[in-house]
């Protein structure tokens, strides 16, 4: 059984309900990192049935993630629904900040599609509103993007609802991108319907909890020290034994389907209502291949119900980035 390309949105794009994110691709937070494998990784969408690659301006100080696009696939181009992302940038000090004025979006486009070797972007998300610009201001600057033929379509990620609403006034959004997993459910309340009712994809990340959701961290092997990980509250105390506990009910059922915790977290999510796809980061062509493994079947309505069981049974999680 193969998986049906969703369509995006209203566009006339259709993508893969399991998209490549190329964030650990930058080398910023993710150590091992290489060209050679990350340029396979992104090679075998092809083998996998991915034809959705996400990245972003700031995937590395220099650009690295759109730049490991233009050397993987700029012969194959047509191929791929390709999305990035504007508004955040690295300063002279190296460090990440916002910047989503008009002409800073405008010159970051270039920059992308220059990066990427291709004459315009698939999509095109805000990274996330900025506080000091105006949004209408960002929006119009991205509309202007969309005129010019060097965006096809518009999205926004990271911002709660009265945001998106301001937005979707001023350049209605295709897709909106934001973080979901089975723990971290709040977009279900408000924002999902309203993006059902206009037709606009939901497009999820942190499917795995940063891996917290992937089956691999258990008591015997945990997080060292320094991981990054440690500062989220899904990652501490209770909290993470209550994740640990749930994530071993989780290997049961996957067991039961003959898959990996991974397969069977992101199988659950794509199917979730509004659900359009998830966003898998990967390093390597290992690493994407069983992630990719959770399209082209469904889990049973058994295994549903031993899940929401389960969930039941862990209880409301607390999480540092709440959306509704």
């Amino acid at each position: 059984m193969t998986e049906s390309n969703r369509q995006l949105g209203t566009s006339d794009l259709f993508v893969s309900p399991v998209s490549l994110g190329t964030w650990p691709m930058a080398g910023t937070t993710s150590p091992g990192v290489n060209d050679a494998d990350s340029i396979a990784t992104i090679r075998s969408c092809a083998e996998v049935g991915v034809n959705f690659i996400d990245t972003a301006y700031c995937y590395g100080p220099n650009g690295e993630s759109e730049n490991l696009i233009r050397q993987a696939i700029s012969t194959e181009r047509d191929s791929y629904v390709i999305a990035s992302k504007c508004g955040i940038h690295y300063n002279a000090e190296g460090k990440q900040e916002q910047d989503a004025r008009p002409e800073s979006i405008l010159r970051e486009c270039d920059e992308s599609l220059r990066r990427m070797g291709t004459d315009h972007i698939d999509l095109y998300y805000l990274h996330s509103p900025d506080p000091e610009v105006p949004l209408a201001e960002s929006a119009g600057a991205i509309q202007e993007l969309i005129s010019a033929g060097k965006v096809l379509t518009a999205g926004l990620s990271n911002a709660h609802l009265p945001q998106l609403e301001e937005f979707h006034a001023v350049c209605p959004v295709v897709a909106v991108q934001l973080p979901y997993n089975m723990l971290q459910r709040g977009i279900e309340e408000q924002t999902i319907p309203w993006c059902q009712e206009r037709r606009i994809a939901v497009v999820v990340y942190w499917a795995l909890m940063k891996g917290l959701l992937a089956g691999h961290i258990t008591r015997d092997k945990q997080l060292a020290p320094s991981d990054k990980r440690l500062k989220y509250p899904m990652y501490q105390g209770e909290e993470f034994e209550k994740n640990l506990q749930f994530v071993e009910r989780l290997r049961a059922v996957a067991e039961d389907a003959n898959k990996t915790v991974a397969q069977v977290v992101i199988n659950w999510t794509i199917h979730q209502s509004g659900i359009t796809a998830a966003l898998c980061g990967a390093k390597r062509p290992w690493q994407f291949a069983e992630v990719a493994g959770a399209m082209g079947w469904q889990l049973s309505k058994l295994q549903m119900e031993r899940i929401q069981a389960a969930l039941a049974e862990r209880g409301e999680a607390v999480v540092d980035r709440v959306f509704q």
